[in-house]
C-alpha cells in the first residue's frame, strides 16, 4: 500500500485548482442538503466525511449544524479544510488517516464518500476494505452514502477527451477503457500560466451498480438504494452519476 499516486502531496497541490474550482465549490451546499435529506439528519447529528479533501462539503455540513469529522490522507488538504472552516466560523474534527487502515471507535449517524473518490486502489480487496472500515464507523440504524462513477455511467458519459481552461490553467484530457470496462484510464495534462507542463495518468476501477449493491449488502447493510443523482433521479440511461444510500 506504499507509494500510491493519491498519497502524493505534490499531485494534490498541482491538480487541486482544477479539481476543486469555483463551480465545484458552488455545488457543495446542495450536496450537503441532499445528504441530510437522504439520511434524515438534523442539527447535532454526527457525520463522517471519508475522503474529505479540502473540506468542500465538510464545511457545508458544519454550517447545517452537524458534528463533522473529516478524514483524508493528504495533510495539505486537511490544512485547506481547516482554513475554510475557520473562515466560515465553524469547527471540524480533521484526522489524517488512510481509509484502508482507518479504524475509528466512534460511531456516526452518517458517513459519506463523495465526488468520485472511490475505486483507485490497486486491488478490489483494498476497495472492499475501505467500505468495511466505513461500515464499522456507522451507528446501527445509520446511513452511508457513496457517490461515484459506475461502469454504467462511465459508458453513458464516455468521451475520448477534451480541452478547456479552468482556474487560469489549460487542461487537456484523454480517456480510455481498461479491459472489458473494468476501469477508466484518465490522462490529465495541465499547462500552467508560467508555461510549466504537468502530466498525470491514473485508473479508476469501475463497478456496476448491482456489483456494489451486492458488496455493500454482504458487508452488512440492510438496504441499498441506488439513484442517478442527488435529487433521487432514477438510475437509468439518463443517470449523471451513481448515488448509493445504504442503511445499517
Amino acid at each position: 500500500m506504499d507509494g500510491e499516486w493519491f498519497e502524493d502531496e505534490n499531485f494534490w497541490q498541482d491538480y487541486a485548482p482544477v479539481m476543486f474550482d469555483e463551480s465545484h465549490w458552488a455545488e457543495a451546499p446542495g450536496v450537503a442538503e441532499a445528504v441530510c435529506n437522504f439520511a434524515g439528519l438534523k442539527k447535532g447529528n454526527s457525520i463522517l466525511d471519508a475522503g474529505c479533501g479540502p473540506g468542500r462539503v465538510s464545511v457545508e455540513f458544519a454550517l447545517l449544524g452537524l458534528d463533522v469529522t473529516g478524514i483524508d490522507i493528504i495533510q495539505s488538504e486537511l490544512d485547506a479544510a481547516k482554513e475554510t472552516a475557520d473562515a466560515e466560523g465553524v469547527s471540524l474534527k480533521l484526522v489524517k488517516a488512510d481509509l484502508r487502515s482507518f479504524n475509528e471507535t466512534e460511531k456516526y449517524d452518517c458517513a459519506v464518500n463523495l465526488y468520485t473518490s472511490f475505486g483507485y486502489c490497486d486491488t478490489e480487496a483494498e476497495d472492499t476494505l475501505i467500505l468495511k472500515n466505513i461500515f464499522n464507523s456507522v451507528k446501527k440504524g445509520g446511513t452511508f452514502i457513496l457517490e461515484t462513477v459506475s461502469r454504467e455511467t462511465a459508458i453513458i458519459n464516455f468521451t475520448k477527451g477534451e480541452e478547456f481552461d479552468r482556474s487560469g490553467i489549460k487542461v487537456i484530457t484523454d480517456f480510455g477503457v481498461v479491459g472489458a470496462w473494468e476501469g477508466l484510464r484518465s490522462n490529465w495534462s495541465l499547462i500552467l500560466p508560467d508555461g510549466k507542463h504537468i502530466k498525470h495518468e491514473f485508473v479508476q476501477r469501475l463497478y456496476s451498480a448491482p456489483e456494489l449493491r451486492k458488496t455493500l449488502l454482504g458487508i452488512g447493510y440492510k438496504t441499498v438504494e441506488i439513484y442517478g443523482g442527488y435529487s433521487k433521479q432514477p438510475y437509468d440511461q439518463t443517470a449523471a452519476t451513481m448515488v448509493l444510500v445504504c442503511k445499517k
